[in-house]
């Protein structure tokens, strides 16, 4: 079988783009590793460290105006899309300035202004919601193509085959984008997935599928640019495979028990970063000194958001039940009364916190008061404001 050709390199200023955005997603995780090393990060951190190609690939397919979901391994498609490094540290430190306001974390990324919307720590937890916003996308008659990414393991989640037969049978304008990093946590592909050929799992579904090689950004831009585009035009899903591989564990508590030194290093021996500013420097886009200036920025930048998490203060204590619900407000069908008075104490009573920022004047709640009206009335008529079932008998 004869070779494909070498994809052909973008314009000069993509190219560089590319390489630095690569480069900073590299340096941003290797620092980040570092800080949870030093309990300045809490939880659990995923690092995408040998999934840049895979990561910036996909994503320079996409117009601004498309979306991009993703898992519990989100910070790089956080910062490909535009989120300020320093506000994804912030998150990562749990500060008032992340991304989500230091409530997310390392897995629950968020930027709406960005149209990234979220990482999220359930396994295949994140198609169906993809699906949502292709189909409001549809009912909206927009242009508009989600970009949905998981990992090898969750295409065997029963959310993968729900949402794609859907997808398929609505002809919605879905990617999904399966990151194939040899491994669901420590299990490999092998011993986890009857079908390894992940390209194919949605072909009974009514989903064509496609591969791209995950450790080269520019077979990965050119397959998920035609994957993109497609979708755009035939308002149907399609599947893209990307074979990629993660330098470190599943999480920074995993012991990589489940493979050998030897075979990482067989896979760092692809390592995309270098690969790529090998290929810019042989065609002459950049040259050695601009590569190592690349580099230095990238760094350069990383410091920058330890300092600017570092000094970005915690979220308020009072702000703990912010956003926990949202009622919708009696007879505007405006979804504004916070829920902060859903706070009770050990004794039953309500909270003596009081807020003063609470919209049109709603009154705090003191302790064994009663319930505000307003919550009364929503949850008489149902949370969604429709009428109960003894209403309408």
């Amino acid at each position: 079988m004869a070779s494909l050709p070498e994809p052909s390199l973008p314009e000069a200023e993509s190219a560089r783009e590319w390489l630095a955005t690569m480069t900073l997603i590299r340096r941003f995780e290797e620092r980040a590793g570092e800080m949870y090393a030093r309990a300045k990060i809490g939880g659990f951190l995923h690092l995408s460290i040998g999934e840049e190609a895979t990561i910036v690939g996909s994503a320079r397919a996409l117009a601004d105006s498309d979306y991009l979901i993703s898992t519990y391994r989100s910070h790089g498609h956080a910062l490909v899309r535009g989120t300020p490094p320093e506000n994804v540290m912030a998150e990562l430190f749990g500060r008032a300035d992340g991304c989500s306001g230091g409530r997310g974390g390392s897995m629950h990324m968020f930027d709406l202004a960005r149209r990234f919307m979220g990482g999220y720590g359930i396994v295949g937890g994140n198609l169906p919601i993809a699906a949502g916003i292709a189909l409001a996308s549809d009912y909206k008659s927009t242009d508009e193509v989600t970009l949905c990414v998981f990992g090898d393991g969750a295409s065997n989640q029963g959310t993968f085959g729900e949402t794609l037969n859907i997808a398929a049978l609505w002809r919605l304008p879905v990617v999904f984008m399966v990151t194939n990093n040899q491994f669901g946590m420590g299990t490999a592909l092998g011993r986890h997935s009857a079908v390894t050929d992940l390209q194919r799992k949605g072909e009974s579904l009514g989903v064509p599928g496609m591969r791209c090689d995950g450790m080269d950004v520019l077979d990965t831009y050119g397959v998920m640019a035609e994957a993109v585009r497609r979708v755009r035009e035939e308002r149907r899903p399609v599947l893209v495979e990307a074979v990629t591989y993660r330098f470190r564990g599943h999480s920074m508590a995993d012991p990589e028990q489940y493979r050998t030194k030897e075979e990482v290093a067989q896979w760092r021996e692809r390592d995309p970063i270098p690969a790529f500013a090998q290929r810019l420097v042989s065609e002459r886009v950049i040259d050695e000194a601009e590569r190592q200036l690349i580099d230095e920025q990238a760094i350069a930048r990383v410091d920058a958001a330890v300092e600017f998490a570092e000094a970005s203060p915690f979220p308020a204590a009072e702000s703990l039940y912010d956003d926990v619900y949202v009622l919708p407000r009696s007879g505007t069908g405006e979804l504004e009364v916070r829920g902060w008075y859903s706070l009770q104490t050990t004794d039953g009573g309500a909270s003596e916190q009081s807020r003063d920022d609470q919209p049109d004047g709603v009154a705090p709640a003191a302790a064994n008061d009663e319930i505000p009206q307003q919550l009364t009335d929503a949850l008489a008529a149902g949370e969604d404001g429709r009428e109960t079932p003894e209403e309408v008998s």
